[in-house]
């Protein structure tokens, strides 16, 4: 039976921990029906979740025959070539890949990188309203600190960043069939933006992440072509819009809440206790990609059959009263928080650092600058974009001690 629970629309966002538990309340497996994704399985508990995400077995992202399971029959083929990511990949090829990245991201010494983000974080804070108010915190702040990071980890050129913003604003607003078509100029300028760096970087070297992937494709040729610009378009655009949405949901809440923002700026050494809570009451990435399953499984009691689909839904994972206590509480002091916001197995997410430094040095810069920030509407009038699979709020307006100009 296809559970008709909602996960897209505005009453969900603004209140999800209702909606998972009506969904729990179906099984700890239930059929459900996404735009784009269509009829799927989707777990609704962090141990399924965990099996789903680990098993690697049982459910695997691709078929034998190459096919991958969030992909659908009307997706243009040049997809293909940004889905050829190792978040597509089942082993032994995502070893392979997430290897390289891995290296890559040890030579550019990631957990040092603080002490650049921060002064970034407090400039971008100081000149959120140099363009007036109310600001929309998103646009002028959520989005340019991560965007300027991973810019800068990649080693790509600062003045086309504005570019990217508008590529990736796009992106984000896909929710069914006509929008994939009306993307595919975007999708065709991305990939032909990443085709020219590359060449570059391979006549001229570099600097950043894209440069020690090149430097690995001449040493060893471990990886194609086609796999590194995939993988430049995973790393730019996966690494940036996640971050987005937890550094603005998770003001929205500090500005709901002043009992919270309080105890924070009481002590910002709590900041990590914080962004931790943050990812997992908001969970910005709602449910891992589509798994096909390769045997007749039993998930608590619910026969799933071979060649169906499967999703772990990390959102409900990080609901689920039986690995976080009154989940539907946002509790900053969370100990122990048992989230798998960054998903878990091999698969989990490669910019785990990165996001949490950039978390806990755009809240620690904002909250320090503006001591008075506070929304400029009502919190009624906040709307999310009904984009599935992803916690975003559409735009923040903001003010500083209630001020307009």
């Amino acid at each position: 039976m296809t559970s008709h629970v909602d996960l897209t629309g505005q009453d969900y966002y603004r209140n999800p921990a209702a909606s998972l538990q009506r969904l729990r309340d179906h099984g700890p497996v239930v059929e459900v029906r996404f735009p784009i994704v269509g009829r799927i399985w989707a777990t609704t508990t962090q141990a399924l979740a965990d099996r789903v995400l680990k098993d690697t077995e049982t459910f695997t992202i691709r078929k034998a025959d190459g096919q991958v399971a969030g992909m659908r029959w009307w997706m243009p083929p040049m997809l293909r070539t940004f889905a050829n990511s190792m978040l597509s990949m089942d082993e032994p090829y995502h070893t392979r890949l997430r290897d390289i990245v891995d290296e890559a991201f040890r030579r550019r010494a990631v957990l040092d990188m603080e002490p650049q983000i921060q002064p970034t974080a407090d400039q971008l804070a100081g000149d959120m309203f140099a363009e007036g108010a109310p600001a929309d915190l998103v646009q002028r702040y959520a989005r340019v600190l991560p965007l300027s990071v991973i810019c800068e980890l990649l080693g790509l050129p600062a003045a086309d960043r504005p570019t990217f913003m508008a590529w990736a604003g796009g992106l984000s607003r896909l929710t069914g069939a006509l929008d994939f078509l009306r993307m595919l100029p975007k999708l065709y300028a991305i990939k032909r933006y990443i085709e020219a760096h590359l060449d570059t970087v391979r006549r001229h070297g570099g600097e950043g992440l894209i440069a020690e992937i090149v430097r690995v494709e001449n040493e060893g040729g471990r990886i194609s072509p086609e796999e590194i610009v995939s993988m430049v378009f995973l790393l730019l655009f996966a690494g940036y819009e996640t971050t987005t949405h937890l550094i603005s949901g998770a003001v929205h809440e500090l500005l709901k809440n002043p009992e919270l923002r309080d105890w924070l700026e009481e002590d910002f050494s709590r900041v990590d206790l914080a962004v931790e809570e943050f990812l997992r009451f908001l969970s910005p990435v709602q449910f891992t990609k589509p798994r096909f399953v390769r045997r007749d499984v039993d998930l608590g009691g619910v026969t799933v059959k071979k060649g169906e689909r499967i999703m772990a839904m990390l959102a409900a994972a990080n609901m689920d009263p039986s690995a976080n206590p009154h989940p539907e509480r946002l509790d900053l002091a969370r100990r122990p928080n048992r989230h798998v916001a960054f998903g878990t197995g091999i698969h989990f997410c490669l910019g785990h650092q990165l996001a949490r430094i950039e978390g806990r040095c755009a809240l620690k810069a904002l909250l320090q600058r503006w001591p008075s920030l506070s929304l400029a509407v009502p919190p009624s009038e906040i709307t999310w974009r009904e984009r599935v699979g992803l916690n975003a709020i559409d735009r923040l307006p903001v003010v500083q001690a209630g001020k307009l100009t």
